[in-house]
């Protein structure tokens, strides 16, 4: 399969090209993370491509992203617990300074993470540990996976 669903990663969703996807959940795609350095990072991603801020949602739809969004959330912690006795908390962020669509990333945090970074946001993680090929989304986060889509 290509990367050319990454292209249109909402589209691809809608198509069932992208393989990133667990589970369709209102208002959005909940979607595992290409990269596993912290494993169980996941992305919220908006159904509708034109939504580009949560504001852009009439009151109702942004209430039900928002909810999806602490769904996969505690699908997430419920998952990272069971697998990693150092699981921390969770981290919620919606950027967009990117990616010009509404999407929410949802960062499992651990014990284990260097003493100085565990206090800041991922973003400080230098890209070429946080994205390497060694943390790429692979077989390896098979189980992971599956029990976050059990849990969601």
């Amino acid at each position: 399969m290509t990367d050319d669903w990454k292209q249109d990663r909402i589209r691809a969703a809608h198509d069932g090209r992208n393989p990133t996807v667990l589970a369709k959940l209102p208002e959005s795609f909940a979607v595992i993370g290409d990269a596993q350095y912290l494993p169980g990072y996941c992305v919220l991603l908006v159904d509708d491509p034109a939504v580009d801020r949560l504001t852009d949602l009439p009151r109702d739809r942004r209430l039900r992203f928002l909810e999806s969004m602490d769904r996969l959330g505690e699908a997430i912690q419920r998952a990272c617990t069971e697998l990693d006795p150092e699981f921390r908390r969770l981290n919620y962020e919606i950027l967009g300074n990117t990616d010009a669509y509404l999407h929410a990333h949802i960062f499992a945090r651990y014990e284990w993470e260097p003493t100085d970074r565990i206090g800041g946001p991922v973003w400080r993680y230098d890209k070429e540990l946080f994205y390497g090929g060694e943390t790429a989304l692979g077989p390896q986060n098979d189980e992971l996976r599956q029990k976050i889509i059990a849990n969601l």
